[in-house]
């Protein structure tokens, strides 16, 4: 009689280890085929979009920075007429008598010349912060709102399903998941276990506390683990 008492006794311990070994792992995706085909889909749909409109942005930005060669030009231009008319004037302020006349002109055309290249640079970051903005603008948006109806309810459901999965992993989860059952559940949900639901799991009817526990783990996408389905029934004979 004694000797069957460590197997009654240690098959317990190892199921709660394995739980315990279970507990905290996050769930991703339903355990129902149908929806976590669909999960997936979704999933992939969403990276692509995001990848896509990135790739969108960075093209758009590429394609009005090219508008920077015109400052550019302008820029090369300015400072070649600068040093050109700078060099021309000091060569020529050097004539005595009329070298400060003659250098006034050319000192004036290398001004001129500054101002162009001023231009080219300010053209040149006035198109810079346009492609920036442009694309930052064109990919930012769509990828926050991919983000906002895509990664938001993933994230919900990755929670949720995860607690419900630790919960029904738990001593006594099924019970306590019979119970967010009644009170969480729609009441077209719960009649279509039984007509006196509530009173069967009142009186802590095996079944029907099994079938509360399912609906509502499946809403969850969950599937009750094999060790909580044969715990359930397990006080029942056959």
């Amino acid at each position: 009689m004694t000797g069957c008492m460590p197997s009654s006794s240690t098959s317990p311990a190892r199921r709660n280890r394995a739980l315990v070994r279970d507990d905290g792992a996050m769930k991703i995706y339903s355990d129902y085929p149908g929806r976590a085909m669909r999960q997936a889909l979704f999933d992939a749909l969403a990276l692509i979009s995001i990848m896509l409109w990135v790739w969108l942005g960075v093209e758009l930005y590429r394609l009005v920075s090219e508008l920077r060669v015109y400052g550019e030009k302008m820029q090369t231009a300015g400072a070649g007429i600068r040093g050109t008319m700078s060099d021309i004037g000091e060569t020529l302020g050097g004539v005595p008598f009329i070298g400060g006349g003659i250098r006034e002109p050319f000192d004036a055309a290398s001004a001129a010349g500054a101002e162009l290249e001023s231009a080219g640079v300010s053209q040149q970051e006035a198109v810079h912060q346009l492609a920036l903005g442009l694309g930052f603008g064109l990919a930012v948006l769509p990828v926050v709102t991919i983000l906002v109806f895509w990664l938001v309810p993933r994230l919900r459901f990755v929670r949720r399903s995860s607690t419900a999965r630790n919960m029904a992993l738990q001593v006594a989860g099924t019970e306590l998941l019979a119970l967010r059952a009644i009170a969480n559940q729609k009441l077209g949900a719960l009649a279509r276990i039984d007509a006196d639901v509530a009173g069967k799991w009142r009186a802590g009817d095996p079944a029907i506390i099994r079938k509360l526990a399912e609906l509502e783990l499946r809403a969850s996408g969950v599937r009750l683990p094999a060790e909580q389905d044969g715990g359930a029934t397990s006080g029942v004979p056959d």
